[in-house]
């Protein structure tokens, strides 16, 4: 298990140096210059800005300074906000971090108990409402998803209490500020994952109750409720929990479009505007910690899949 845990690790670190590399050679790539919006644009200022933010020395030499900075954990200064691009992401992520944990939480609850009760009461009115909720969370984009979820709870339903009970509110439209702003902006976060995992848990629980050792377990005259809690949704959940590490890393660090109609004061406002006005320092910076998030989560989800899962042997090695 070590060997395997240390593999994974190298592969990590791999995985994150080819990232930080494309990242950092594509930006040089793009048309124009990260300083288009400056007001002077005088050939001293532009000597002095290139030289500030290291833009005057030879690629390779930049390269080598932005490795060694990100191995130090120093995402420089951004070249547009003229802030350490640490300290935006440590003030802008708590609030895609709780947006997605929000969204997170209630899609994997909901999203596994609809696929479990739709699979084994297949083709009831449950099946059916499963499947129906699982077509429109997946068809449906995030963005559409919550502007309807704006016009009809925090404009058409507020307009309707406010001409029976003046002055009442049912849902705010935009904001982060009480747990009522919360509600729109995570469910339309959620949607489409619990869609996906719906899907999932409902097709891997069809298959495990079809296996031979389930029908052995009912040769024994175990009870349906002993057999469902213990053989079915033990297996059944493994493919979940496979996803769960890239759809935890999607979902803790917050989707750029939810938090823009929802005026959601996250990071991922920042990593659009960063790539708009070409500041490079913040596109790599952002680009690096999305990464290292995703890497982690997926790791973490390895790892716990081996230990739920006994059969497994990673690495065709021995725990």
């Amino acid at each position: 298990m070590i060997k395997y845990i240390l593999k994974r690790l190298l592969y990590a670190l791999i995985t994150l140096w080819l990232l930080s590399s494309l990242t950092f050679f594509m930006m040089r790539m793009l048309p124009g210059d990260p300083f288009i919006g400056e007001r002077v644009r005088s050939p001293i200022t532009m000597e002095n800005l290139a030289k500030k933010y290291g833009l005057d020395k030879p690629v390779s030499e930049q390269y080598k300074i932005y490795i060694q900075n990100l191995a130090k954990g120093d995402f420089g200064i951004s070249i547009h906000y003229n802030r350490p691009v640490g300290g935006i992401i440590k003030q802008a992520f708590p609030y895609s971090f709780e947006l997605g944990m929000r969204s997170m939480i209630f899609a994997v609850s909901i999203g596994i108990s609809l696929g479990a009760i739709a699979a084994i009461r297949r083709g009831t009115k449950w099946d059916t409402t499963s499947t129906l909720i699982s077509v429109i969370g997946v068809s449906v984009p995030g963005f559409i998803l919550g502007t309807v979820l704006q016009f009809i709870f925090a404009l058409q339903l507020n307009n309707l209490l406010s001409s029976i009970f003046p002055g009442t509110k049912f849902l705010p439209v935009q904001g982060w500020t009480t747990e009522l702003h919360k509600i729109l902006p995570s469910l339309a976060l959620s949607v489409g994952t619990l869609a996906m995992i719906s899907r999932l848990m409902r097709s891997s629980t069809l298959d495990v109750m079809t296996s031979d050792y389930i029908k052995t377990a009912k040769s024994k005259g175990l009870s349906e409720r002993v057999i469902i809690w213990r053989h079915v949704l033990r297996n059944a959940i493994l493919p979940v929990i496979t996803v769960l590490g890239p759809i935890a890393a999607a979902l803790l660090t917050g989707t750029f479009i939810v938090e823009q109609i929802f005026n959601v004061p996250g990071l991922g406002k920042f990593f659009v505007q960063s790539i708009n006005i070409q500041d490079y320092t913040m596109i790599a910076g952002t680009t690096f910690f999305y990464g290292a998030f995703l890497v982690v989560a997926s790791l973490a989800v390895d790892i716990a899949y081996a230990f739920i899962d006994p059969r497994i042997r990673l690495g065709g090695g021995e725990f």
